[in-house]
């Protein structure tokens, strides 16, 4: 689940030798590990392409060798499943597959919420693995273990106790562990007190996942002087995996019954053509029989029911029992679960419009510096009170900036700690006021908004920011009336985007900003003196987080 690729960490996500695939990842997101054995030529050969999460994919592999189709093949590929969804919903170049296993339901979710009408919102589930708390092995013996097993609560209640997280946006291990998470404190005298707190804890370590945790383990050689994380969440497939890469380090598995499981769905897709149908249709009859059983049971993974399907003698860190644990709960209470951890995090997917028409040319006094200045100061300042994963794109607006359009792109939508890191700051810097543009505000928020409700992220605290030093002033744009009712249509309470307005200097319609706002449940704040925007906007951020 990590996306680095050096040699340690990209070890990591090897399936256990035992299955006798060698999966190869490199930095390119789509592996080839299996086609079909040969056939003899045919005129038209028939190719099912298979989107897998790693972990999948050599079962799957080993399935399609298997495979008696004439004059066809199977081709598993590997693409991290949140990769993936988006690349269903947002085409990005790579080849369109017929078949997704991604490692869990909550990825199709995603892909649906993001618009890819042809992904449906379940599939068959072909394995499982249950998410743990790892917990480096002399830890574990602190609680007790192995003579009794410890829970989660005691783990995180132990003396010294460093947690770290996936990031619950982006991986689904962190997104349904919040759920064990939430489980550990529902006896506490307050247990949304309790549960706030829980999840400042993780948000102090919230990496990319499983690899980058593993390095911030007690005596990893490559932590690079960082706290030590004693407890993350983690497959147990990947803990076994770990254990065999790592002897030296073996982390112990704590179990929680209250945490679904990764359930790996057997996903058709649109498009599928009848010459590809009967591929898809034996390869799903294979996955899910016996010859499906005997490949994933070579991985480590198990049944879907939870049945472990092999032992693991030679590593008792993990239960060989079958595990059930409680179902993948409602889109809307996964929903509501990374909003609460988007709200405790400041974790955000950001959409920041900002003013250039030609009255940001005036002086601020006192300053030596005119208005255009004093926003993108306030702009560059702002990209660090974010978590450097926050996404975020910004966008200046003026009139007619970009042939019809009234905006353009400063910023592409990235990670705070990428444009930090690409020289952002410097090009924030250079931005200037067109000399004679007006204010195309209207057209521009709800181009702005659109595409935030597009991309809307779960997990994330979703965004729009626009700041401005007046009012709108096109004339062949869209009307007040006619924008108010078009974001109204865009509402979605359970995935909120509020938008927050900030106006500069005393010319600023507070008016407007208020009536532009509220329609998304958001709020406008106003800096007569534009000097102390910063303020302003930092406070702006703070209460919208806050709520």
């Amino acid at each position: 689940m990590g996306r680095h690729s050096d040699g340690r960490r990209r070890r990591l996500l090897l399936p256990a030798v035992a299955t006798g695939v060698v999966l190869v990842l490199g930095a390119a997101a789509w592996v080839t590990v299996s086609a079909v054995r040969a056939r003899p030529a045919c005129e038209q050969p028939t190719t099912v392409l298979v989107t897998a999460s790693a972990d999948i994919a050599p079962a799957l592999s080993l399935v399609a060798r298997g495979l008696d189709v004439p004059c066809g093949s199977v081709e598993v590929q590997t693409r991290e499943a949140t990769q993936a969804a988006e690349g269903l919903a947002i085409s990005d170049g790579s080849p369109r597959p017929q078949v997704w296993v991604p490692d869990s339901t909550l990825a199709l979710r995603r892909a649906h919420q993001l618009g890819a009408a042809d992904v449906p919102e379940s599939g068959a589930s072909v394995a499982s693995s249950p998410v743990v708390l790892a917990v480096p092995a002399d830890a574990a013996k602190g609680l007790g273990w192995p003579d009794r097993a410890p829970t989660w609560a005691e783990v995180l209640a132990a003396p010294g106790a460093v947690p770290g997280m996936p990031d619950p946006a982006r991986d689904p291990v962190g997104a349904v562990a919040l759920l064990g998470l939430r489980d550990t404190v529902k006896t506490a005298p307050e247990p949304s007190a309790a549960y706030a707190a829980l999840l400042r804890r993780f948000s102090a370590n919230t990496l990319g996942g499983e690899p980058d945790l593993i390095a911030r383990l007690p005596g990893s050689s490559d932590g690079g002087g960082t706290a030590a994380v004693t407890a993350f969440p983690a497959s147990e497939n990947s803990l076994l995996r770990h254990n065999v890469e790592d002897p030296k380090s073996p982390l112990v598995a704590v179990y929680s019954a209250a945490v679904p499981t990764l359930d790996y769905p057997f996903t058709e897709l649109g498009g599928i053509t009848p010459r590809q149908r009967p591929i898809v249709q034996a390869l799903r009859d294979a996955v899910l029989g016996d010859p499906g059983a005997d490949a994933i049971a070579k991985t480590g993974l198990r049944a879907a029911g939870g049945q472990a399907l092999r032992d693991h003698p030679d590593d008792p860190r993990v239960a060989p029992e079958s595990f059930r644990t409680a179902n993948l709960p409602p889109a809307p209470v996964v929903d509501e679960l990374l909003n609460q951890w988007a709200g405790i995090n400041l974790s955000a997917r950001v959409q920041v419009l900002i003013d250039v028409s030609g009255s940001m040319n005036a002086q601020v006094p006192g300053t030596g510096l005119n208005r255009m200045q004093v926003t993108m100061q306030a702009a560059a300042k702002a990209l660090r009170l974010f978590k450097p994963a926050t996404q975020l794109r910004m966008l200046a607006f003026s009139t007619h900036l970009d042939g019809d359009k009234d905006y353009r792109e400063l910023l592409p939508m990235a990670p705070v700690a990428q444009h930090l890191a690409s020289g952002a700051l410097e090009k924030l810097a250079q931005v200037k006021a067109t000399a004679n543009g007006g204010t195309g505000l209207y057209d521009s928020v709800l181009d702005t908004y659109r595409t935030a409700r597009r991309e809307w992220e779960p997990g994330r605290l979703n965004l729009v920011i626009v700041m401005t030093d007046g009012r709108n002033e096109d004339p062949h744009g869209i009307s007040r009336a006619d924008m108010l009712t078009e974001l109204a249509k865009l509402q979605n309470p359970r995935r909120p985007i509020p938008l927050i307005g900030v106006g500069i200097g005393p010319d600023a319609d507070k008016t407007e900003l208020n009536q532009l706002t509220s329609a998304t449940g958001g709020q406008a704040f106003v800096a007569p003196d534009p000097a102390k925007i910063t303020d302003v906007f930092f406070g702006a951020l703070s209460r919208i987080a806050g709520g």
